[in-house]
């Protein structure tokens, strides 16, 4: 029998799903939790032995998809599972290989299940999720590359009213207005115009909750380009002085 489905048959057991069936207790985990468990232990080892950022990384990426199947099984049933430190795991590395999609899957899982991280990320999960993709998107961005704006609203969604320090949502508010301020060089007026609002908003965020962010150069350049902008009386006006068609 395939893992997958030893571990869809297992969760279903959990869950309910299959009458008479006895249900491991929350502390046994079940062969299938056992082998992705050694499974992972494995794979910890060999990336430790690995000094390169970029190769681990690369490694990485060559190790996910053998978890790709417990994950969605875990994912469809919507609920823990014994094998406890697998998802986290598994969430961090999607984060560091830019799997933006799973990633953001599993945090929400993570998150609504308050499933605690390993001891050696050394962060709350909320925090981890937020910091480590907001510093992605400042590093593609430093280097003129563009980021996800839907992934980072989807993290500030994501960690809506959860308790942690401000430095971290500064972060994510500064990438978030980058992305704005981006969006709106490509707009059209009134579109630019509410882009570049936003933005202002989200680096007026960033100097509430970290006064050494260094935004204030940036917040300038934005007041500047939104006064260039035609204000919308301006665009309405011009509206409705155009000529009728004959």
């Amino acid at each position: 029998m395939s893992l997958a489905r030893r571990h869809r048959e297992y969760i279903a057991a959990l869950a309910g799903g299959r009458a008479g069936t006895p249900v491991p207790a929350a502390s046994e985990p079940s062969p299938a939790a056992r082998q992705i468990q050694l499974r992972l232990q494995h794979d910890l080892r060999r990336l430790k032995d690995i000094k390169s950022v970029a190769a681990k990384v690369a490694a990485k990426r060559e190790i996910l998809p053998a978890y790709h199947a417990w994950v969605d099984g875990a994912l469809a049933a919507a609920t823990p599972d014994a094998a406890d430190e697998v998802l986290p795991t598994v969430m961090v590395w999607s984060i560091d290989t830019g799997d933006w999609d799973r990633a953001l899957a599993l945090a929400e899982h993570v998150l609504r299940h308050d499933l605690p991280l390993p001891a050696r990320y050394q962060r709350d999960a909320a925090t981890l999720v937020l910091e480590e993709i907001a510093e992605a998107a400042l590093r593609d961005q430093a280097r003129g590359e563009p980021f996800p704006l839907a992934v980072l609203e989807q993290v500030e969604s994501l960690v809506d009213g959860v308790d942690m320090h401000d430095e971290p949502r500064a972060k994510l508010q500064k990438a978030i207005a980058a992305e704005l301020a981006r969006a709106a060089d490509t707009a059209a007026a009134p579109a630019a115009r509410a882009l570049t609002e936003r933005a202002i908003a989200a680096l007026d965020a960033v100097q509430r909750l970290d006064e050494r962010a260094g935004v204030k150069t940036q917040r300038r350049a934005l007041e500047k380009a939104l006064a260039a902008l035609p204000s919308p009386t301006d665009t309405n006006t011009d509206t409705a002085g155009a000529a009728a068609p004959a």
